[in-house]
């Protein structure tokens, strides 16, 4: 796979022209969002003064639809942007990868992982889908969410997971279901009473305790099966886990069931929408988008996928 350097070098040299375009979309588009911003903030302050006793529905009102104005405003500079961007910027890093931007990873296959809970919905978009080294892999962002009821019975949602979802098969099927968790009870409680509610997790199965002290810190492992837990997480697996979290710098799932290892990555953020008031042509920005990237595909070599370490049983 190319280097983040090789890919920075492609984004600047084939797709700078492009870029400079988009910049300048970018700026008109970026004035005409301010404008609309101005008009419809006025005209809401109008309405909820002549409508005094609405104000909680007025502000609802207004976030609802400002929200669907932007999406509207923005929709076809972000289409510009992911078609001549980030699907040449995909394919240079393996030219069998495939592209959708509105598509996503199944349910089916984020429900499979065991990693979090079933969403009442589930969206996403940026679906990459294809195999790297004879290892079959996609990825896509995916938001899940699970409906609740506030205080007054009116349904409201709150985030089981936001971020990068990647599903790739392993070379082998698990018995046992494997999954490793970030360790927040002990980071939040200590060391006594952390391991505590480790251990009577209820929704989780059987606690395994690693010899990797480092591993330990970051991550709680919960498994169907010790033993082949234990043989999945080498030390070698450990290291490569923690080494891949300090790269992303951001919260990470891993499980092993069936024939796949899944990985899911916290992110507040689209990871690959362009930004509208930020230039396009900061080294900052590219530099999100390639090592994203980078990332993403480079689990198969980061966790030797594509190496047979286990045969098929």
């Amino acid at each position: 796979m190319k280097s983040v350097s090789e890919l920075t070098d492609f984004y600047y040299k084939n797709l700078f022209p492009t870029l400079q375009k988009l910049e300048k979309e970018r700026e008109q588009l970026k004035h005409r969002i301010i404008l609309v911003a101005v008009l419809f903030t006025t005209v809401t302050l109008f309405i909820a003064l002549v409508l005094k006793n609405y104000y909680e529905f007025i502000l609802f009102a207004y976030i609802a639809i400002g929200t669907i104005i932007y999406k509207i405003l923005v929709h076809d500079y972000t289409h510009k942007f992911k078609t001549s961007i980030i699907k040449p910027l995909i394919h240079v890093i393996d030219n069998t990868l495939e592209y959708s931007l509105d598509l996503h990873v199944s349910e089916s296959l984020f429900e499979h992982s065991k990693l979090f809970s079933k969403p009442d919905k589930l969206s996403g978009n940026d679906y990459v889908k294809g195999s790297i080294d004879g290892v079959n892999i996609e990825f896509s962002d995916i938001h899940a969410q699970k409906r609740e009821k506030n205080s007054k019975g009116q349904d409201s949602w709150s985030t089981i997971f936001k971020g990068l979802f990647i599903a790739a098969e392993f070379n082998k099927h698990f018995y046992g279901q494997t999954v490793i968790l970030p360790d927040t009870a002990q980071n939040t409680f200590g060391d006594i009473i952390g391991h505590w509610l480790q251990s009577n997790n209820g929704i989780r199965d059987e606690l395994v305790k690693m010899d990797d002290v480092e591993f330990e810190k970051e991550f709680v492992v919960y498994s169907t099966d010790q033993i082949e837990a234990r043989y999945i997480l080498s030390h070698s697996l450990m290291k490569r886990v923690l080494l891949f979290k300090q790269k992303s710098k951001h919260p990470i799932h891993v499980s092993f069931v069936g024939t796949h290892i899944y990985m899911a990555i916290e992110y507040e953020k689209d990871l690959f929408e362009p930004s509208v008031f930020r230039s396009l042509l900061e080294y900052k920005i590219a530099m999100e988008y390639v090592q994203t990237l980078h990332l993403a595909i480079g689990i198969v070599e980061e966790l030797k996928l594509n190496q047979k370490l286990w045969s098929k049983r």
